[in-house]
């Protein structure tokens, strides 16, 4: 890991076993199949995809809301895959995550100040007023007034809202914020001030963000790295300069072609795929995107392309570029 880098994932896995019935054989889901990257001081990390691609099982095993089922995730000098309890209590502070829904993240009973205070309460030994100090310095941070420590979520914007649980999120200091989605329950003008807000909060705190969306728009405005996924596994990873202007892989150009163009002089050529996203629970044999891919050719059929790095930096599991 380099100086910069305060998480490391290697081959991380996630499979899920479903059981069909008395009589019948479980199925395995392999809802994250071998995502390997950095997490950097200072950068973000976009992940994007389709539903079911793999992005929200990423972001729970990052936040170590489950465990991996293989591969390494280092965390400072910690292996999460091996880690005990003790040790992942000690590391979760590190890491906090912002959901996509800011109503249903917040206590609807309870008031925003002992929201605030409630990580404070759990994880350290600070006095009452000291934890209060704290939380209304973070309120003023995210843009919030005073006079709103009292108040219940209900009282508050969309927007608002969504502040407070960044807030929340950041009372702890953590290294690494795990943004899920977090403004794509937003109007379009509310989500510029929390893009902007949460840019500000990363240069000043040196933060660490994963960031997970479907919105590429969103994401070329905020990315240092993209990856996307594809049922389970990277298909792309590199630079968002390089991602966005120009994408290799067959299925990134499909969802950078949908993606809304604000000029209408430009004319906009949409790929279209055929077809749903497979199960994961039974993925096609060989790439996994092959059904629905316009380039195939006859081996993605029966075998599965690795990921292999470029000579622009970027990574693509592809066969069309195995040579």
């Amino acid at each position: 890991m380099s100086e910069q880098s305060v998480l490391n994932a290697t081959d991380l896995a996630r499979y899920y076993t479903i059981n069909t019935g008395a009589f019948s054989a479980t199925l395995t889901l392999k809802a994250l199949d071998g995502a390997s990257f950095q997490l950097e001081r200072g950068k973000t990390l976009a992940v994007v995809g389709e539903s079911g691609c793999g992005k929200s099982t990423l972001a729970r095993l990052v936040t170590m809301i489950e465990e991996p089922t293989s591969g390494s995730m280092i965390i400072g000098e910690h292996d999460i895959a091996s880690a005990t309890a003790n040790i992942r209590s000690q590391l979760r502070p590190k890491v906090q995550i912002v959901f996509q829904d800011p109503y249903g993240s917040l206590n609807p009973r309870q008031r925003v100040g002992a929201a605030l205070e409630e990580p404070l309460l759990v994880n350290t030994n600070l006095s009452r007023a000291e934890r209060r100090d704290k939380a209304m310095s973070m309120m003023l941070s995210v843009g919030l007034r005073p006079e709103h420590y009292d108040r219940y979520p209900h009282m508050f914007s969309g927007g608002q809202r969504q502040r407070i649980a960044i807030a929340r999120a950041l009372m702890l200091e953590p290294e690494i914020l795990v943004l899920d989605e977090p403004v794509s329950a937003l109007d379009l003008s509310i989500q510029a001030q929390v893009l902007n807000l949460l840019t500000e909060l990363q240069q000043r705190l040196n933060l660490a963000y994963l960031f997970i969306s479907h919105d590429l728009s969103v994401v070329r405005h905020i990315a240092d790295e993209v990856m996307v996924m594809y049922l389970g596994r990277p298909v792309e990873h590199g630079s968002a300069e390089k991602v966005f202007s120009n994408p290799e892989h067959p299925y990134t150009k499909a969802l950078l072609s949908a993606t809304p163009i604000a000029d209408p002089t430009r004319i906009s050529r949409r790929t279209v795929l055929k077809g749903e996203m497979p199960s994961p629970v039974d993925p096609p044999a060989g790439c996994p995107f092959h059904p629905r891919c316009p380039n195939v050719l006859d081996k993605c059929g029966s075998q599965r392309p690795q990921l292999k790095q470029l000579t622009s930096g970027v990574a693509i599991s592809c066969h069309l570029f195995d040579q």
